[in-house]
């Protein structure tokens, strides 16, 4: 019998050798995110509720460093706007210059741009300096009902659009665009952004926080995506007809707040988006994550006591309550840099899946491979479904390595997939060749890649990659495990599987398992909290999977 079926005690399975016991001071782990660079370009408001006074306060609410350039002057305050004054279109091109000449750029949110001039200034200058992330809000109606836009400026409005990467019209501007009626209930509204999203060929994120009634809620996602009007909730959608996102339509339910203090509720959603994106890389990741912020502030919206109109929302309000020493509940948005310490979610992970590694090393397939008692057909089942496995799997990591936020991670994941399928082809031309095997696809690999697949198309690389991370880590303690077990066992020649145990000491593949858990726990540092505990999530079901997995050859072999 193996050593193998002696363990017991889940403890004896920590730490692991793959998470080092300095992990959290380790000096191997990727560089914190640099903070993102955001430029406004937008109209000042006095009053500091809407406009660049708006995207300043949400870009360093949600973790960014935040820069303006003013395209107009109002006078304004929570009643209405009571004049606008739009400066030359050649000082804000001069404003625009200076700063593009001097700083590094990682995303831009524009808002109100004035008329026609403003707009070419604004266009020609996104075109010279290409910024890797545009969020374009087409202000052209405030809250008050005030026109914001000449409408002798809506064609050079129209020209600007496919610059953009997302587009975040009210209802009202939406319907503007289109040159259509506004949208009467949330199904229409889809349709509408649907139209534009087609229009433009870029993102557009339609907002129901301008339907009269209510819409679906989180217990009618499935009616809210379906355009179902129910409940009292208050959904946004990410539309895309070229295939950017996961889905076609992407609608994230929310809760509808009663509150009159709304003013500058789309400048600072659009602010917030472009800043988590240029950190996140993921457009569904960023709204996730900004929507519950959002909601945060318009619930605590009152407790600032600004004007006796659509007062502003509360943009730090989450800071206000860490100051306060209240506890974040599950529905309020931790800020950023607030997640857990470097190397406490992977610490986390590796201690949940203590169980199933336990559950691995009990297998007889597990156990028979360490003392050579294995059935040839059950190794050879085993071997079979892996290959077919791999090459599932490469997608996926193609998959994170597309959506990956940094270069090195992106060449992480493509270099990762690459070698799936070098693996895939070795097995095939060293194993399977001189072994008959079943090449149907077995129950447990095709639930295993489907779980998979369906991380990748989350929208979410935070899910997506720790999904993918069972298969380094737990693969890679296990084989380290039955290495260390051949070895003691003096490594006989004799041994049936003895090439394929000595494959196990391979420190290539345990150095992309130490850098695989590092970029997965740095994804998760990046992460809001309900995008954390659906990595966690995701890396459980992977794991056991994991379990199924080697248990496989014994069922269908």
């Amino acid at each position: 019998m193996s050593a193998l079926s002696a363990r017991s005690n889940p403890s004896e399975f920590l730490p692991s050798e793959f998470l080092p016991a300095n992990f959290l001071h380790s000096e191997s782990l990727p560089a914190p995110p640099r903070i993102p660079r955001v430029l406004a370009i937008a109209g000042s408001d006095p009053s500091g509720g809407a406009g660049i006074q708006a995207d300043l306060k949400s870009i360093a609410a949600n973790g960014g460093y935040g820069m303006a350039a003013v395209t107009a002057l109002t006078a304004q305050n929570t009643q209405g706007v009571r004049a606008v004054h739009v400066p030359p279109a050649a000082f804000l091109t001069a404003q625009l210059d200076a700063i593009s000449d001097d700083i590094g750029i990682d995303a831009v949110k524009i808002g109100m741009l004035g008329d026609a001039a403003v707009i070419d200034a604004v266009r020609g200058w996104l075109e010279k300096v290409r910024p890797a992330v545009v969020v374009l809000d087409p202000v052209m109606v405030a809250t008050s009902g005030d026109r914001l836009l000449q409408e002798s400026a809506e064609a050079a409005l129209q020209a600007l659009l496919p610059l953009a990467d997302l587009i975040t019209p009210n209802l009202a501007e939406l319907a503007i665009l289109l040159k259509e009626p506004v949208a009467a209930d949330w199904a229409e509204a889809l349709a509408q952004g649907k139209r534009l999203a087609a229009l433009t060929g870029t993102t557009v994120l339609v907002k129901g926080g301008h339907l009269q009634g209510g819409q679906p809620g989180d217990a009618d996602a499935a009616n809210a995506a379906a355009g179902n009007a129910a409940g009292a909730g208050c959904p946004d959608a990410l539309v895309n007809t070229g295939g950017l996102l996961g889905q076609e339509t992407v609608v994230v339910p929310g809760e509808r707040i009663a509150t009159r203090n709304s003013h500058g509720t789309g400048c600072s959603l659009s602010s917030a988006m472009a800043t988590v994106q240029a950190r996140v890389g993921d457009w569904e990741a960023a709204l996730r994550e900004v929507k519950p912020w959002l909601l945060g502030a318009l619930r605590e919206a009152s407790v600032l006591d600004v004007g006796t109109g659509n007062g502003p929302v509360h943009h730090f309000h989450h800071l206000q309550q860490l100051q306060d020493g209240q506890h974040l509940t599950d529905g309020q948005c931790r800020p950023a840099g607030h997640g857990p310490a470097a190397g406490e979610f992977a610490a986390a992970l590796r201690a949940g899946a203590t169980g199933d590694l336990e559950a691995i090393y009990a297998l007889d397939f597990v156990r028979g491979l360490a003392d050579g008692s294995l059935p040839e057909h059950e190794f050879a089942y085993y071997l079979a479904q892996d290959a077919m496995y791999l090459n599932g799997y490469s997608r996926v990591l193609a998959r994170a390595a597309a959506i990956a936020p940094t270069e090195a991670e992106q060449l992480f994941w493509a270099r990762s997939a690459q070698t799936c399928l070098e693996v895939e082809s070795e097995l095939h031309r060293s194993w399977l060749s001189t072994r008959p095997t079943d090449s149907t696809l077995g129950p447990v690999t095709k639930s295993y890649v489907d779980h998979l697949l369906a991380a990748s198309v989350s929208g979410s690389y935070g899910v997506l990659v720790a999904a993918a991370l069972p298969c380094f880590w737990l693969y890679a303690e296990v084989g380290s495990t039955l290495h260390r077990e051949f070895l003691a066992g003096g490594a006989a020649g004799e041994h049936p599987y003895a090439d394929w145990l000595k494959t196990y000491a391979d420190e290539d593949f345990a150095a992309a398992t130490r850098q695989a858990i590092a970029y997965t726990d740095t994804a998760a540092r990046r992460a809001s909290e309900s995008e954390r505990e659906a990595m966690a999530l995701a890396f459980r079901q992977s794991s056991r999977y994991e379990v199924d997995f080697f248990d496989a050859p014994r069922l269908y072999a």
